[in-house]
This record gives structure tokens, sequence and C-alpha cells, in this order.
């Protein structure tokens, strides 16, 4: 058993991530069980990696809340960085959903209310957690959720995300300007909040796509379906509510204290059984909000209807139509135009910072994916003109995005051995990841598991972490504790009974001696006291008898009664 600093005994691994694996651990000081968060082997010499590990736990060291994970100890043993945090006995939000496909309108609100609050406490501390989503959302046994992993948490002073890096966060549930490299801020952490509270009620993401970058896209151009096109008898203030905290301009979002304000409005509403904004239906509101169809048919037969309305309808016609042609002439002579430019070098700049350079220079732009194993998703791989090509201005150039490596299946590597694992991998440009050790009743040496699974897809360069068998447990024998004896010379029966009991020990043969001392006395005993014995041996005890019962010392054979209603045989002659 692993023992970190001599106080954390590691029992077993109960989750691994891209960064750190958890374990199950006992506080041998405080007599707790404890969750430890233990930094990938491969990662534990990168500064950026320690770095972001460090920072999640002073992140989240600086915070207390309910509905926050806390941290209680971090450090290095062993050469591994490690952190030691509350240990939530339950199931992610992500889990929860899978298993449930959508959440009950109660459970979606009591959750939702429970991840506001710890986001308000952290803004109100400064902190910008920058990747809420449901697998970061802890749903403890009593049903309280807690949000956890601050490793890409910013202070709200510093929060912009590096544009010649990877976007930070997960794509699913970025905000807009996560998306575009653009200034992180608290409302930030509230969009990917909406995005989780949609995928609570319906099920599915409000965007989602082939690839990374399109989603990205979509989250910066595009409006997620209604809500109540997916799932009927949702509350519209609540549908609002999320459609409100999903608005791409982070201003026109609430903050979430209006959130958990508005949360609370509708759990009150629901406990009344109010119609009006708590459970009214698609079918009443559109029954209250009649289409504009009726209007529109009448406006056409009044205008329609007379020679006047047919000619004034042809040359409001002609006018439009002129106006456009005029204002397509005016935007497409912009090809005519003399001035040039020069393309600027994108390459390697992310999708949102590419378009903005080009069109700072009054260049149009057209973007195409491609695969690339050397350039992270979501950078430009190349460009069409080249960078210092001379070009007119409004000229379209295309910008060529790594969609990252070609797609691949994960092979299947359970039943084999590491090193054939290995090559197995490396033929189709895939890595060995993680190595994991975990006794079975296969062959040491063996795959057991593998994270991704076979037939996943996956691309070239991705890694596989594999779960290698170390064969079957060996019993270790239980020691026995050892203990003194108690002296119970003297006592009556019961009064040792009881001593012997509450010392660890059990009750023996009890027998009668012929004695001068008072009849019930316990007048030996073996082992005697102050003998170190294992907890649970016998304690044989000699009793005295009434002067009556003595036996004539030339007897040369002595038997014993059946025990009496004590338990205690007595000796006799024969």
């Amino acid at each position: 058993m692993r023992v970190l600093e001599d106080r954390y005994e590691l029992k077993e691994l109960i989750g691994s991530g891209g960064m750190a694996d958890v374990y199950l651990a006992h506080d041998t000081l405080l007599d707790r069980d404890v969750a430890v968060k233990i930094l990938h082997q491969q990662y534990q010499r990168d500064a950026d990696f320690v770095e972001r590990f460090r920072r999640e736990a002073r992140s989240a060291a600086k915070l207390s809340n309910p509905n926050i994970i806390n941290i209680f100890d971090v450090g290095i043993s062993d050469g591994q960085n490690f952190m030691v945090m509350e240990l939530v006995e339950g199931e992610t939000l992500k889990q929860k959903i899978r298993d449930e496909g959508t959440l009950t309108l109660t459970d979606t609100l009591r959750i939702s209310k429970d991840v506001a609050s710890a986001l308000e406490h952290a803004h109100e501390n400064s902190i910008v957690h920058c990747d809420i989503k449901p697998h970061n959302i802890l749903i403890g046994s009593n049903g309280r959720a807690k949000v956890a992993d601050f490793g890409i948490a910013r202070a709200v002073t510093s929060a912009t995300a590096s544009f010649t890096g990877s976007v930070m966060g997960s794509v699913h549930y970025f905000s807009p300007e996560q998306a575009s490299g653009s200034l992180i801020t608290p409302k930030s952490d509230i969009y990917s909040l909406g995005v989780t509270m949609y995928e609570m009620l319906t099920g599915k993401f409000p965007f989602d796509a082939e690839t990374p970058v399109a989603i990205a896209m979509k989250h910066i151009n595009e409006t997620p379906e209604p809500i109540h096109d997916l799932r009927r008898g949702v509350p519209l203030q609540l549908e609002n509510l999320i459609f409100r905290m999903l608005r791409k301009n982070p201003i026109d979002r609430p903050d979430a204290k209006e959130v958990i304000a508005e949360i609370s409005d509708l759990q009150h509403g629901i406990e009344l059984n109010e119609d009006i904004d708590a459970t009214v239906s698609l079918d009443k509101f559109q029954n209250d909000n009649p289409k504009p169809e009726p209007f529109l048919k009448s406006a056409k037969k009044k205008m329609f209807g007379t020679w006047l309305g047919r000619l004034a309808f042809i040359g409001l016609f002609f006018v439009l139509m002129l106006g456009v042609g005029f204002g397509f002439i005016l935007s497409f002579g912009r090809f005519w135009e003399q001035d040039v430019v020069s393309v600027p070098n994108v390459t390697g700049k992310n999708l949102m910072l590419a378009r903005q350079i080009l069109e700072d220079v009054n260049l149009r732009v057209n973007v195409a994916e491609t695969y690339s194993s050397t350039v992270p998703a979501g950078q430009v791989v190349s460009q069409d003109p080249d960078f210092n090509s001379k070009v007119k201005i409004a000229r379209l150039v295309t910008i060529y995005v790594s969609k990252g490596g070609e797609n691949l299946e994960v092979p299947d590597l359970v039943g084999l051995t590491k090193s054939m694992a290995t090559e197995k991998l490396q033929k189709i440009g895939m890595n060995v990841g993680s190595i994991y050790e975990k006794y079975s009743d296969e062959e040491p040496g063996t795959v057991i598991w593998q994270d991704p699974v076979y037939g996943t897809k996956s691309t070239q360069g991705q890694s596989i972490d594999l779960t290698i068998s170390r064969g079957q447990k060996e019993e270790t024998p239980q020691v026995r504790r050892k203990f003194s004896v108690p002296s119970v010379l003297g006592m009556s029966i019961e009064g040792a009974r009881d001593s012997i009991r509450l010392s660890g020990f059990s009750i023996g043969a009890i027998t009668q001696q012929e004695s001068r001392q008072e009849a019930g006395t316990v007048i030996s005993q073996s082992p005697g006291g102050g003998a170190e014995r294992e907890e649970g041996t016998a304690i044989d005890l000699v009793v005295a008898a009434s002067i009556a019962n003595q036996v004539p010392e030339k007897s040369e054979e002595q038997v014993f009664d059946a025990p009496d209603r004590n338990g205690i045989s007595v000796k006799r002659s024969n």
C-alpha cells in the first residue's frame, strides 16, 4: 500500500483525467477518508502542468463554500505533486445525465442553484472557474452539488486567454469569448452554466458539430434550438433565463446572484403550482400568442385589391431592386479599386485571431478545415494567398484550420502484453499514455483495460492509457495485537469475568478447589497476571470451594462433577 508523507494511505484508484489520477485514501492522522489527486508521471517535470496543478490548489484553497470541493493539503512526495481533497460519495453530473437522459425540473433547479452559489462565492473572491461542465460537478449522496477542478481557473484581473496556446475549457461548454480568445470574465462561467442547464433539461448540447472548430464557430454565430421544441412543459421563465445566460455579449448575461434569485422564484412557483411563471406550457404560450398570418393576408388583399395598389406595388418593387442593385455595385466595385495590401502571416494563429488580423487590413476570409497531426486543432495550418503576397483590398483569403490528426479507430489492446500493445499503437501513429497496475486473475503484465476503449474514434498522436494486471493479490495474514493479562486473584468470579473480557481476552475453563479463602473467590489463573498474550486468548481460572467440599489428602484419583449453573466444575474424590 502506497503511503504519502507517512500519512495518506492510497486505497484504490477512483478516477483518472487527462492531467491527474484521483485515489480513495485514508488520512491516518485525522482518521478520515479523503480523495488524493496525483499529477500524472509524465507531467511531473513539465513546469506548465505543475503550475496549473498548483494553481488549482491555490484557487480552491482560497474558497470556502458548501458547494465547492474543499482542499485539505498539497505537497510533493517522492517527486510526485499531489493534493488532498474532500471525498464526495456520489457521482458526477455527467454520469447522472447519461443515466437519466434528462433531469426533472426539481433536480435541474436544485443543482443549478448550488452551482450558481459556488460561482457567486468564487466571483466574489475574484476567481473565474473557466471550465464549468457536468464532468466537474459532483452530486453527493445527499443531493448537494459541489464544483470541482479549478485547474484552469483565472484571477479576474488577469483572466485573458492566450492567443498562441490552446483555448481554455471544454468546447461544448465554451463561452463565445473563450472560443474567440477574448477577455474572460465571471460572465463566462455563467454562459457555461447555461449550457449545462440546457443539457440537463434536453439531454443535448446547445451546439454540436463534427469538429471542435465548427462547434466554436456556432457558439460565436448561432442561436440554440428552443428548449420547448425539444421538451414540453419546461417553464418559459426558466427557458428565458437560460437563453439570457447564453447571450453572446457577456454584458447582457445575468450574474450569479441574479441567477440564484430567478431559480428561487421558479422553485417557489413550482411549490405553489402557479400557472403563469412556473408551469405554463408551450400550448398555452401558443394559444395566448396567435400567429400574425391573418393580418398579413388582409394586408395583401387591401394592397392588391385595386389598380392603384398594384401600380404602387410595382413602383415600390422597382425602387427596391434599384437600391439593392446600386448597393451591390458599390460593394462589388471594391474589386476595381487600386489599393493594394500585403497579406499578413496568420499560420499558427487560432481561427478567431487570424480572421481578425485579415479583416483589419480589409481582406475577406474563407475558412476551410484540414487534418494535421502536428498543428493543434483550431489553429491555422496554411493560407492562400501566402503571407507577404501583394493583393487588392477585399481579396478573398482562404485559411486552412487544423481539425487535429486524422480520425482513427482505437484498436483492441486488452489481452496483449505491454510491449505488444505499444507496438500496435505505434504502427498506427498513436502513443501509450499513462500506465496503471491493478490486481486481477489475468497473467501479470497483461493489459486488462484501456482508455479510450476499443472502437472509439480518435486521432493520430492520441495517447491511450493502459491498465496492466499485477496478478492475483496475496492475502496478508492478519496480525493479532498483544495485551497484558490482568490479575484477577482475590476477585469474585463475576468481577474476574468482567475484567478479563474488558481487557480483550476470553474466559477459559473455570474449576473449583478447596481453599480456606472465601468461597467463589479466584485463587489462581493461567496465564498469570502481567503476561503478554494475543487478543482473545482464553484465561483459565480456579475458584475457591467451601470447606465442606474439601477432599481427603490420601485420595489419589479425582474426577469432576458436571459444571454447576455458574459454569464451574467441582473436584471430588473417586
